[in-house]
């Protein structure tokens, strides 16, 4: 039987009883098939995966072929705090699936632990990366970026390089990519990244998120308390496209954001706060026609002079402070088309 099929044939399944709701029972044997041990390798993947969607394993739940009851992270098991998770991981170890049994909420998924899904992907040692030196935290604490901030999104430099910037790209907690970025704003991606937002797994549980134009404008916006923000891991277009939507296999230049869909599908509010100038307005309007202008608005940077508007969040912070940049992301506005 294939994955999907066991999972559809778990749901359909698994009944809606006191059990499932037990907090005293927090382990239960619903399978016919012992438990067994995993091997090291095939938790570790799965504890990188299941962390950051708030599910934690311990000993026991890392028994296969049983069903454990753990709270879960959406509706924190409702007013009484049950443990309405029922978790499962296959005997085989090949994957973990998972329902709340709370009527209000039915939270499911699922998530594979093959090692082949680690195959030749990047990592610290392949993109060669190493902690950040001196000379690149001094520039970032010019632009108001905190040595907090910095090791919280795992920002690094090229190793061997104290002049080259490396901004790490992860999904559920492992490395899917690296952008690097020399002083004099020359830019490259890693080998093997991934094309998803920079930032994606500070948006896994959010209805609201902020899309930025560049990881240092992410980074300003976490110094104004905002974590639930993303940036486009590539530059914007020299203009508004006059062309109708392309299908999705082919819309080469946005296929970060379809690689980020199931992310974006239940966020109901989405602050665009791309760069003034021309080319981050045709970024705004750019992802507005594929994310739907009734769930967009559009931070307006204020006006830096008689002559010009701030360019991003970055500059804001650096000029304004970071309350200054929160109250301007709060007066967001609905979005409109790009000025």
């Amino acid at each position: 039987m294939s994955h999907c099929g066991q999972m559809s044939q778990w749901l359909s399944r698994r009944p809606l009883t006191k059990s499932v709701f037990s907090i005293h029972s927090t382990t239960t044997s619903y399978a016919a098939a012992s438990s067994l041990p995993l091997s090291t390798t095939k938790v570790q993947i799965l504890k990188h995966k299941l962390e950051p969607l708030g599910i934690t394993l311990d000993n026991n739940s890392c028994l296969s072929g049983m069903y454990h009851n753990l709270y879960c992270p959406k509706c924190k098991g409702g007013q009484l705090m049950e443990r309405s998770l029922s978790f499962h991981i296959i005997t085989n170890g090949d994957f973990a699936m998972w329902r709340c049994f709370r009527p209000t909420c039915g939270w499911a998924g699922q998530v594979f632990a093959d090692d082949k899904e680690l195959d030749n992907k990047p990592d610290e040692e392949s993109l060669r990366l190493e902690p950040l030196g001196p000379k690149l935290v001094a520039y970032f604490k010019e632009r108001l970026i905190s040595e907090k901030t910095l090791s919280r999104n795992a920002v690094r430099q090229l190793s061997g390089d104290k002049n080259v910037i490396a901004f790490t790209y992860t999904q559920n907690g492992l490395i899917v990519g690296c952008k690097y970025r020399t002083m004099e704003k020359r830019f490259w991606l890693g080998k093997g990244t991934k094309k998803v937002f920079y930032g994606l797994d500070d948006i896994i549980h959010a209805t609201e998120i902020i899309i930025v134009e560049g990881e240092i404008d992410k980074l300003s916006l976490e110094e104004a308390g905002y974590q639930n923000c993303v940036s486009v891991p590539v530059g914007a277009p020299g203009k508004v496209s006059s062309k109708d939507l392309p299908p999705i296999e082919k819309d080469t230049a946005f296929q970060y954001l379809w690689n980020c869909k199931a992310y974006l599908d239940k966020v109901g509010r989405i602050i665009l706060a791309t760069d003034s100038d021309p080319p981050g307005q045709a970024l705004a309007e750019e992802l507005a026609r594929r994310l739907g202008r009734e769930r967009c608005w559009q931070v307006r940077w204020p006006k830096k002079d008689e002559f010009s508007f701030f360019k991003d969040a970055n500059e804001v912070l650096k000029y304004m402070g970071a309350d200054a940049l929160k109250r301007i992301v709060e007066n967001a506005e609905p979005y409109t088309s790009a000025h």
